[in-house]
Order: C-alpha cells, then structure tokens, then sequence
C-alpha cells in the first residue's frame, strides 16, 4: 500500500456557549476544524484533524511511502522541514499527516487505534473542560451539571483576571461536582496571562479556599525556570506544555524539573504523544492531553501508556459532517471498535454546514493581549 494523493477541507465545530480564556473570548463560538484525508493506491483513506499549515510542503516526505511505516514518516517530515525548523504551526501540519497516517495503519490491520497501540481498557479518564470565562454564573452551573450528570467529578476553570470573580466561580463549579464527591478535582487555567509573582500571589489566594490539583500554564510557555520557581511557591502542581512543540522543547522543563504535569495538545498528533509520554513516564511524570475532544487518536494513545492521569473533555458533540465512535460517559472517554481513529467524515454534510469566524475573531483567546502579564491589579478591569 502507498500514499498517493490528499484531500483538505474544513467542517465547523457548534459549541453553543460562548468560549474564551484571559486572552479573549468568542460569543456563541463556530470554529473551524480542519481536516486532512489521505488517500492510497488501494483505496484506502485516512484521517486526521488539526491543521492545513504547510501540508503541501511536507508531503512529498510521505508521497509514495507505505503508511504503516508510521513513525518513520513521522520523522521523515521533520527531516524535510528542518532548515525552516518544525515549530509552531508547521507542526500542526506534521501532526495531521500524522494523525492520518495512524488511522490509515489502524484500518489496514482492521483494528481500532487504541489496540493497535497496545491498549487493555478501551475507557479515558477525563475531567471536564468548559473554555468557560465567558460563562455566566448560571451558565457555568448548568455546564458543569450536564457533565456530572455523565461522571464526571473533576473540571478546568478559566481565568486569572478577576480573583473574586474566579473565587466564587470555583465554588460553583466545586458545589455542582460536590453531589457526586466529596472532594472534587479542581483545576485552574490561566493561559498564559501572569507573570511569575502575579502567579505566585493569586494562586496562593485561591488556595486559601481550594484545594486546586493543579495550575495550567501560569506563565509564558517557554519559561522553564519559572516555572520551577512557581512550582517550589504553591501547593498545586503546575501543568504546562500543550503549546510547545516537538520533544526537544521539553528538554529544558525536564531537565530543571520545572513540570508537575507534562501536557500535550490533541493537535500535535499521535507519534508526538506517545514519544512525550514515555519520555515523561522515563522522569515519573504523568501526561494530560489538552484540546479538541472530537479526536479519538489522542485518548487511544492514552490507553496504551503508563502514565495517563486525565484527558480533558471540551464538549461531547462533535462538529459538523463528524461521526466519531466514542462515548463521553462515566467520566471519560469510551472509545469504540470501528477501524481506525474512529472517525468517519460526511464530506457533502460538511460542504453544507454552516460556517463563522471562529478562532480568528481578532476578540477571540488566540489573540494576546497587549497588557497580558502587565496589570497592576488583578480585578478584571485593565488600567
């Protein structure tokens, strides 16, 4: 079997809620998923979702090539990219392809993913993840009661701008869970948006109320030193990594010590996660995959590594022309036994969908603000 050709179009995810974080926000959020089907001269096709970004120019590395040599392709597209370097978004490219070409070995074996990987128990623990900043108080309740009702007894708060604010959020969030144990896991994201003794101060605030699991990415992600710093000042473990890109550029938070949770983004594929797991698992660390939840390939790479701790779990629809074999049940992800990645793509139920701004909504949480990190005072109200 050989890779032949590819195909690219987009679908739209309908989150029904307004999403965001300390950078931004979206109201009543329509994002763009992007999609990658790779065909074979057997007819075979594969899938990946995450990224369009450079895929013309690291094709040619897997052009002609037997795509159940999986991780060898993997490192051939790095090869072909290595001048320019693989970071960024050059990696979301990577990571698709990758994705895709999993998938297409999956279905060639006629197993699903999460077997083919060595997975025993076909169940991913997660927690619940509402991108909720934009949440009124009465949303954000009826959110996470929606996810109780599945299992759930863990979720992520948004925030870092308005301690007050985020105080009694996070006392909402822990009563909801609170009918279903009696000691919730509470975990709190700031996006980047603090320096290191903004961090230092308002996560030591929220402690005197909560008992948080952990912090995610307190500071600039690159920050390895600081984030060792943040770790020895505060109960809570600090999370971070979902937006570096490639194992390299965990060299450094392994080498000071500066993760408490090593985290992946589901965009960066599979061969990605799996490498950085075991590469955690070598430092005893345990790994969380972050983002888009209507992709099976991350939580099937979960499955079949030692030191899973949770998956978050953003919605429990999927975008628009998705079928994808997976139940958000029972606090977590119940992955199904279709072929493959699990996802099935509906191409003239896409060309109809409707569509939106999304993720490049200038107001939007992929946007920086200009004062992030520079705010005198943390009380939601920029000065």
């Amino acid at each position: 079997m050989k890779i032949t050709g590819y195909r690219t179009l987009s679908t739209f995810h309908q989150w029904n809620r307004s999403i965001g974080d300390a950078n931004g926000r979206i109201p009543q959020a329509v994002t763009e998923v992007p999609i990658v089907i790779l065909e074979t001269d057997e007819g075979l096709e594969g899938v990946g979702i995450g990224s369009h970004c450079d895929i013309a120019r690291l094709f040619p590395a897997i052009e002609g090539e037997d795509p159940r040599a999986v991780s060898s392709l993997f490192d051939r597209m790095l090869a072909q990219v290595f001048k320019s370097g693989h970071g960024g978004a050059t990696y979301g490219g990577i990571a698709t392809l990758d994705s895709a070409i999993w998938d297409l070995k999956a279905k060639a074996a006629g197993q699903p993913l999460w077997r083919l990987l060595g997975g025993r128990d076909r169940f991913v623990p997660g927690y619940a993840s509402g991108l909720d900043i934009a949440l009124s108080d009465e949303e954000l309740a009826a959110f996470y009661q929606g996810y109780a009702d599945r299992g759930f007894v863990s979720a992520k708060l948004k925030g870092g701008l308005d301690l007050d604010a985020d105080l009694r959020r996070l006392g909402i969030i822990s009563e909801v869970l609170g009918a279903r144990s009696n000691n919730p896991g509470l975990m709190f994201d700031s996006n980047e948006s603090w320096n290191l003794k903004q961090a230092v101060r308002y996560v030591g605030a929220l402690e005197a109320h909560f008992d948080l699991l952990w912090v995610e990415e307190p500071l600039r992600r690159w920050d390895a030193v600081g984030h060792k710093r943040l770790s020895t000042a505060i109960r809570a473990a600090v999370a971070t990594g979902e937006n570096l890109t490639g194992i390299d550029q965990f060299r450094p938070f392994f080498d000071l010590g500066a993760m408490d949770i090593v985290q992946a983004g589901a965009i960066w594929g599979v061969t990605h996660l799996h490498r950085l797991a075991l590469a955690a698992a070598a430092h005893d660390l345990p790994v969380s995959p972050v983002g888009y939840n209507a992709n099976p390939a991350v939580a099937a790479v979960m499955t079949a590594v030692p030191n899973h701790l949770t998956t978050e779990v953003q919605d429990v629809r999927f975008a628009d022309g998705l079928d994808v074999d997976q139940e958000i049940q029972d606090g977590g992800i119940v992955l199904g036994d279709r072929p493959g990645n699990g996802i099935a793509v509906d191409e003239a139920l896409i060309a109809a969908a409707l569509g939106g701004d999304g993720w490049a909504n200038p107001a939007g949480p992929h946007m920086r603000p200009a004062r992030a990190g520079l705010r005198v005072l943390l009380d939601g109200v920029e000065r």
